[in-house]
């Protein structure tokens, strides 16, 4: 239950995002503070950071390095993601599949 909602929110947050990544513009067509839009490049950084986030939750790394490896991708999009992809020994941490049981 506590994943599905810390899901949730991630998701929300990652749509928010890209919902306030869009250019303003005025009524003459100008843009408001220049380049701020994401466009196609800020789209394709949010799909590979939404991956990069599924594949974190879903390995079997510790609770800590899994909300370790998120904070590292959610603060810094680009870098995280390439820190990520080269540093985090992805072949060990994803050898199963599908998300550990919870047993009390």
């Amino acid at each position: 239950m506590m994943f599905q909602a810390f899901l949730s929110l991630l998701l929300q947050f990652s749509l928010m995002s890209f919902a306030s990544a869009a250019p303003f513009t005025t009524q003459g067509g100008q843009d408001i503070g220049g380049s701020v839009g994401g466009g196609v490049i800020g789209f394709i950084v949010l799909v590979l950071d939404i991956i990069v986030f599924i594949e974190v939750l879903q390995s079997n790394r510790d609770v800590p390095h899994k909300v370790l490896w998120c904070l590292v991708v959610f603060l810094f999009p680009v870098l995280g993601m390439i820190i990520y992809w080269l540093f985090s020994n992805r072949a060990e941490h994803n050898s199963r599949s599908g998300y550990e049981t919870i047993t009390q």
